[in-house]
């Protein structure tokens, strides 16, 4: 009865002719338009919910650190850079590159020949206005007490004849021409009493001061043949040289460096944050990679402000020990842990979001969904955040998938 059915169906199917193409053709756009619909209404088909899947921790209390990461490059305990004072030629270099001097020990000596002359010159002035500084003395003492006697004389010849006169002895005129003489003795003996400051007399002062000014003069020669003489100022090695004999050299060039590595340290940068938790004193390992050591040190040195331009902080660590096997500018690193609160709750860092000002968090509900919670928060390092307000310890705080979560959001925990 079915077969008989169907053939009735496609008997009539095949009446249709073009008619049944039509039919079908409006069947189908009907489908497509009510699809279109259901897309653009939003409506979605029913089926399974789907739950983002997260990771989660749990809150409890411990100690949180930072850890600081520290690299830089070996420095040598001093690092030299030595140059002649003077201008002139080499007469001697008497060390060689990767030599090892002593403090004191004579490197270079430039030629003195034309200064010795000018030292000798000037040792002779010095001596002539020494003697010219002694003739004057000398000279004004015996004028001094010859015009102090010239006036001790005047002085009581007037004094006898102003007796005379007063006994009708001596006229008017005789008087006066004696007074004139005592009063010219009394002048003569006044300008040289009067130039003595200080125990000499002005003139003797001024010769003086010029036989010293002369015997500085032969001194600052006698001291500039001396730094003719370049000589190591410490114990180390010679890293550079650059000077032969009979080469004219200028003042403040360099020719030698002398390098002491008997002493190493690590110069090092880190950021602002670290820098707020270093302080001198700290005891650190040093990795020196290209020799695979390890050497213990400890922090002499943190910067007390920025380098704007670099925007960061210096720090030195000095290596323990004496005579290490290190050179100067190998790469160098260590790491540090640093306590920053003790017994305190912190979270990782990707577990914080920060909308509109406000520092927010997911936390596992009891019924599996996404509860969000607004946090204050404390210290941070590089991994963690410190919770102040907003979560207890014991909570379990979605870390993971956060910006598939929403207040409620049914999750499935990995």
């Amino acid at each position: 009865m079915v077969r008989e059915g169907c053939k009735g169906f496609l008997e009539r199917w095949r009446r249709l002719g073009r008619g049944r193409f039509v039919l079908l053709a409006a069947l189908l756009a009907a489908l497509a338009a009510y699809g279109c619909l259901r897309q653009g209404s939003g409506e979605k088909p029913v089926g399974r919910e789907h739950k983002p899947v997260v990771k989660t921790v749990v809150l409890q209390r411990s100690d949180l650190s930072r850890h600081i990461l520290l690299s830089g490059q070996t420095v040598a305990e001093a690092d030299i850079a030595l140059a002649p004072k003077y201008t002139g030629r080499v007469a001697e270099v008497l060390v060689q590159l990767g030599d090892k001097v002593e403090a004191g020990q004579v490197l270079l000596v430039q030629d003195t020949a034309d200064l010795d002359i000018s030292i000798r010159q000037q040792a002779a002035a010095a001596g002539a206005a020494g003697a010219d500084a002694r003739e004057a003395a000398a000279a004004y003492a015996a004028n001094y007490l010859k015009a102090r006697n010239d006036f001790e004389l005047e002085q009581s010849r007037y004094e006898r004849n102003v007796y005379l006169y007063s006994i009708g002895a001596i006229s008017q005129d005789r008087l006066e021409e004696i007074k004139q003489e005592y009063l010219a003795s009394k002048a003569a003996f006044e300008i040289l009493e009067n130039q003595v400051e200080g125990g000499d007399a002005a003139s003797v002062q001024s010769k003086a001061f010029t036989a010293e000014k002369a015997e500085q003069g032969a001194a600052a020669l006698r001291q500039q043949r001396e730094d003719m003489v370049l000589r190591a100022p410490r114990a180390g090695i010679i890293g550079y040289r650059k000077a032969e004999a009979g080469e004219i050299i200028s003042a403040g060039t360099k020719v030698l460096s002398l390098v002491d590595s008997s002493r190493m340290k690590v110069d090092c940068t880190l950021s602002e944050n670290d820098a707020a938790v270093l302080v001198p004193g700290m005891e650190v390992t040093v990795t020196v990679d290209a020799i695979g050591q390890d050497y213990p040190g400890r922090i002499v040195y943190v910067s007390p402000a920025m380098d704007e331009t670099a925007r960061s902080y210096q720090v030195r660590i000095e290596l323990l020990g004496e005579n290490l096997a290190i050179k100067a500018g190998l790469f160098a690193h260590t790491a540090l842990d640093v306590l920053q609160r003790q017994d305190t709750l912190f979270v990782p860092k990707e577990a914080v979001l920060s909308r509109n000002g406000r520092q927010l968090v997911y936390v596992l509900a009891a019924d599996g969904r996404a509860e969000m919670r607004e946090v204050r928060l404390g210290l941070e390092n590089d991994q963690e955040a410190e919770i102040l307000e907003g979560l207890s310890a014991g909570e379990e705080v979605i870390i993971s998938n956060l910006d598939r979560l929403q207040q409620g959001t049914a999750v499935e925990v990995l």
